[in-house]
């Protein structure tokens, strides 16, 4: 689906404005026009990217709505072409099952990789989690190790280094805090990057670069039927898929309260909301 430029997206008064929030998969279309059409020309805007198809937005979908910030989410494994950097607020990058080294397989990871470089350029405000985490150390120069001894799966604890403590990401977040693991590669932190967070098993769970580029190792994303779904991706990790969930529902509220926090922090940095 062609991104048009913001001047050729009309406006429809009798849309509700509620629905905007939604995924575009979510939303009512009208006369079969496509989302970009219900956007008002220079109205700020969150861009979601999503790299796979089995690794959605999950609780930030719900964690933006209550905050009245209007998003997007984009597909580019699907052809979707994304929008001009400078018509977007921020931009959240999502995970996925393939390796940041994988563009010959998926070669629209290439064009990933370009968009998040002109986030940074343009200090746009970015976060990059798991998957887009490693894009942003990848572009960077920060080494991304495939199949690493650092791999972690499930819900486990993450602790923020005394710059982690300080950082505007992650402010009203204890210094140990729940979430939730599921990587067999790792990233380290870039040459010229501020280590926020790591984790017993990975010493790489969170750094900044510059003033508003984040990338993430944790996902604070997941709702329970992700991590059903991803427990049952490999025959490795499906008889464990049970306990996983019991896990997760045992500390969920706890990891909760962190996602919203930090998408919320997110959002305020980039003047989307004034309180969170």
């Amino acid at each position: 689906m062609p991104w048009p430029a913001w001047g050729a997206w009309g406006e429809w008064t009798d849309f509700k404005i509620e629905e905007l929030w939604y995924d575009k998969d979510q939303v009512k279309v009208k006369d079969n026009l496509n989302l970009c059409q219900i956007l008002h020309r220079g109205q700020p805007m969150l861009l979601i990217i999503q790299n796979d198809p089995e690794v959605p937005p999950g609780n930030i979908n719900a964690a933006i709505r209550e905050l009245q910030v209007q998003y997007r989410v984009a597909h580019p494994y699907n052809n979707e072409a994304l929008p001009p950097v400078d018509e977007i607020s921020a931009a959240i990058v999502l995970g996925g099952a393939m390796s940041v080294h994988d563009t010959a397989k998926h070669p629209f990871l290439a064009g990933v990789k370009e968009y998040i470089r002109e986030c940074v350029q343009k200090e746009t405000p970015f976060l990059g989690v798991c998957l887009g985490g490693q894009l942003l150390a990848d572009i960077l120069g920060g080494r991304v190790t495939t199949n690493s001894p650092y791999g972690e799966k499930g819900s486990l604890p993450v602790c923020l280094t005394a710059a982690g403590e300080e950082d505007p990401l992650f402010a009203g977040i204890p210094r140990e805090f729940i979430s939730f693991q599921w990587h067999n590669d790792s990233f380290e932190i870039p040459a010229g990057g501020t280590h926020l967070a790591f984790s017993a098993a990975c010493p790489g769970q969170a750094f900044r670069f510059g003033t508003c580029a984040w990338g993430t190792q944790f996902h604070p994303e997941v709702e329970r039927p992700i991590v059903d779904c991803w427990a049952r991706w490999t025959e490795e990790t499906a008889p464990a898929t049970e306990r996983f969930l019991a896990d997760f529902a045992r500390t969920e509220q706890a990891y909760l309260e962190v996602s919203r926090r930090l998408v919320g922090n997110l959002v305020r940095l980039a003047g989307l909301a004034e309180k969170v």
